[in-house]
């Protein structure tokens, strides 16, 4: 009998080209599947929320598989864990509907971006945010992303190679604060464009900086035009931080405000 499994992944994207499996390159999603399939003792191919670009990492991922192989959710994390590479972990594993889809029946997910606002760099964080060396206006950002928050079309703020459907979005919150030297970019939305949150955070810390005034971001809305807007953010600063789901499913979403880098 076919089983679903639905887990939840952690991973330093540093040293991976993405989530996507490719003919070249170390990626996350080859790991787990390497590790699922020795567990099962089967091939396993897995699909999961958000394909996340190189470099960018994840707290809350989430992925399922379908498995012939009958294993209690202990040893599916155990067993995974066990074959996987110290910068990917399992958190949790539970059995789901076949009507469960990573990424097809999720309500929304969250990302987290962390700046390292301060004039030297790190040692210890260069992978883990992005350093900008100017001083930021923080009141500033969070005035620019009251406008980006609800539906929109955020053909601005998609990559040029991006192959969705349509641009329309609806972003339900988007909250800036510092701490200490941190600056916390967090977004939540029902679903996003590829490039979407780092295009979003460039915007932002060009007006970050004052050259740009927060009313710049509705210019940018409504020219529909993505040469217009800030230049991409790097991807270090960015986190997969949770994904929420139908009730019915009964998946855990890691609260996005119980971490921070």
């Amino acid at each position: 009998m076919t089983t679903r499994m639905a887990l939840s992944v952690e991973y330093d994207g540093s040293q991976f080209y993405g989530w996507q499996t490719q003919l070249q390159g170390r990626t996350v999603q080859n790991e787990i599947e390497k590790a699922l399939s020795q567990v099962a003792d089967e091939t396993v191919q897995v699909a999961c929320a958000g394909r996340t670009d190189t470099g960018v990492h994840a707290i809350g991922q989430v992925i399922h598989f379908d498995t012939d192989a009958v294993r209690s959710e202990r040893s599916w994390i155990l067993g995974a864990n066990a074959n996987l590479p110290d910068d990917i972990s399992i958190h949790w594993a539970k059995p789901v509907d076949t009507s469960f889809h990573a990424r097809f029946t999720a309500v929304s997910r969250s990302y987290r971006y962390v700046i390292l606002n301060r004039p030297f760099r790190s040692a210890l964080y260069q992978n883990r945010c992005s350093w900008h060396y100017q001083p930021l206006n923080v009141e500033q950002m969070a005035m620019a992303a009251q406008y980006l928050v609800g539906e929109h079309d955020f053909t601005s703020f998609r990559a040029l190679a991006c192959q969705a459907k349509h641009a329309r979005r609806n972003i339900e919150s988007l909250q800036i604060n510092r701490s200490g030297d941190f600056i916390i970019i967090d977004i939540t939305a029902n679903a996003f464009l590829h490039h979407m949150v780092r295009n979003i955070v460039g915007t932002l810390l060009v007006i970050g900086q004052e050259q740009q005034s927060p009313a710049w971001v509705a210019e940018l809305l409504a020219a529909k035009d993505r040469s217009l807007a800030a230049a991409t953010a790097p991807s270090q600063g960015l986190y997969l931080v949770s994904v929420r789901y139908p009730s019915e499913y009964e998946i855990l979403e890691r609260p996005i405000t119980d971490w921070m880098i």
